[in-house]
Protein backbone atom coordinates (compact mmCIF):
# COMPACT_ATOMS: atom_id res chain seq x y z
CA UNK A 1 0.00 0.00 0.00
CA UNK A 2 1.06 3.55 -0.68
CA UNK A 3 -0.56 6.96 -0.76
CA UNK A 4 0.99 9.53 -3.03
CA UNK A 5 -0.26 12.16 -5.45
CA UNK A 6 0.34 11.53 -9.15
CA UNK A 7 -0.67 13.32 -12.33
CA UNK A 8 -2.74 11.48 -14.90
CA UNK A 9 -3.99 12.50 -18.31
CA UNK A 10 -6.23 10.97 -20.95
CA UNK A 11 -8.28 11.95 -23.98
CA UNK A 12 -12.02 12.28 -23.37
CA UNK A 13 -14.74 11.13 -25.79
CA UNK A 14 -14.33 14.37 -27.77
CA UNK A 15 -10.57 13.95 -28.04
CA UNK A 16 -9.74 16.69 -25.52
CA UNK A 17 -6.84 16.06 -23.19
CA UNK A 18 -7.93 15.87 -19.55
CA UNK A 19 -5.53 16.31 -16.61
CA UNK A 20 -6.17 15.52 -12.95
CA UNK A 21 -4.20 14.80 -9.83
CA UNK A 22 -4.96 11.34 -8.48
CA UNK A 23 -4.17 9.60 -5.23
CA UNK A 24 -2.01 6.56 -5.91
CA UNK A 25 -3.52 3.94 -3.62
CA UNK A 26 -1.48 0.95 -4.73
CA UNK A 27 1.00 0.01 -7.45
CA UNK A 28 2.42 -3.29 -8.63
CA UNK A 29 4.56 -4.57 -11.49
CA UNK A 30 1.57 -4.75 -13.84
CA UNK A 31 -0.82 -2.00 -12.73
CA UNK A 32 -2.07 0.52 -10.21
CA UNK A 33 -5.10 1.60 -8.22
CA UNK A 34 -5.88 5.33 -8.32
CA UNK A 35 -8.48 7.49 -6.57
CA UNK A 36 -9.90 10.37 -8.61
CA UNK A 37 -12.80 12.81 -8.26
CA UNK A 38 -14.51 12.00 -11.54
CA UNK A 39 -15.40 8.86 -13.42
CA UNK A 40 -13.12 7.75 -16.25
CA UNK A 41 -14.64 5.29 -18.73
CA UNK A 42 -13.49 1.69 -18.95
CA UNK A 43 -10.86 0.94 -21.60
CA UNK A 44 -9.61 4.55 -21.53
CA UNK A 45 -5.85 4.79 -22.02
CA UNK A 46 -4.24 6.97 -19.35
CA UNK A 47 -0.74 8.33 -18.87
CA UNK A 48 0.43 8.49 -15.26
CA UNK A 49 3.47 10.44 -14.09
CA UNK A 50 5.18 9.00 -11.02
CA UNK A 51 8.60 10.10 -9.77
CA UNK A 52 9.54 11.62 -13.15
CA UNK A 53 8.60 8.43 -15.03
CA UNK A 54 5.57 7.90 -17.24
CA UNK A 55 3.42 4.79 -17.14
CA UNK A 56 0.76 4.09 -19.76
CA UNK A 57 -2.16 1.81 -19.04
CA UNK A 58 -5.83 1.11 -19.54
CA UNK A 59 -8.70 1.61 -17.10
CA UNK A 60 -10.02 -1.87 -16.25
CA UNK A 61 -12.48 -0.84 -13.53
CA UNK A 62 -13.91 2.38 -12.15
CA UNK A 63 -16.08 2.21 -9.03
CA UNK A 64 -17.43 4.90 -6.73
CA UNK A 65 -16.67 4.50 -3.03
CA UNK A 66 -17.50 7.10 -0.38
CA UNK A 67 -14.79 9.62 -1.31
CA UNK A 68 -14.39 9.28 -5.06
CA UNK A 69 -13.81 6.91 -7.92
CA UNK A 70 -11.28 4.12 -7.68
CA UNK A 71 -9.63 3.12 -10.94
CA UNK A 72 -7.89 -0.13 -11.65
CA UNK A 73 -5.26 0.50 -14.32
CA UNK A 74 -3.47 -2.28 -16.15
CA UNK A 75 -0.14 -1.18 -17.61
CA UNK A 76 0.50 -1.73 -21.32
CA UNK A 77 2.64 -4.75 -22.24
CA UNK A 78 6.28 -3.94 -21.62
CA UNK A 79 5.48 -1.22 -19.04
CA UNK A 80 6.52 -2.39 -15.59
CA UNK A 81 6.94 -0.66 -12.29
CA UNK A 82 9.73 -1.72 -9.97
CA UNK A 83 10.71 -0.66 -6.48
CA UNK A 84 13.93 0.73 -7.95
CA UNK A 85 11.92 3.14 -10.12
CA UNK A 86 9.94 4.63 -7.22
Amino acid sequence: MCADLVEIEWNDARGRVQHVVANLEDISALGACLQVEKEIPLRTTIRMSVAKKEYIGEVRYCVFREFGFFLGVQFEPGVKWTTRAY
